[in-house]
């Protein structure tokens, strides 16, 4: 899903667009779905598909929603991000590109992985 500059300004809110499409970051303990507990799909606030799953999400104490592995679908890609005067892996929708947030080698088994995952940059679909 390609987009211009500006259809994406006009799709997404300021906040939504400023951490999905430049690449920010928002307030940790801040975000809607960070203790969200319902049974759903994770899906791209920018492009609607489906990247995390309920049962892979997690407490990790670190202020934004957190999971342990993508979905199925594998719709999540990965970046070597250095901004910041650090080395991280950021992680993107496959999709349409959106910023998501960063992945780190400090979660829970089976996968040892810990998405950290800014809630504007998804939406919540429950299951019925």
């Amino acid at each position: 899903m390609k987009l211009s500059d500006s259809q994406w300004r006009e799709k997404l809110s300021n906040e939504e667009y400023r951490v999905c499409r430049q690449k920010g970051t928002e307030r940790p303990f801040t975000g809607e779905l960070l203790d969200l507990k319902a049974q759903g799909d994770f899906i791209c606030t920018c492009c609607g598909e489906k990247l995390f799953e309920s049962h892979d999400k997690f407490d990790s104490g670190c202020g934004w929603p957190s999971f342990s592995a993508q979905s199925s679908n594998d719709n999540v890609d990965y970046l070597t991000d250095n901004s910041l005067g650090m080395q991280r892996v950021e992680i993107i929708c496959k999709h349409c590109d959106a910023h998501l947030g960063h992945v780190f080698d400090d979660g829970p088994a089976p996968t040892g992985k810990r998405y950290c995952v800014n809630s504007v940059s998804i939406k919540f679909a429950k299951k019925e």
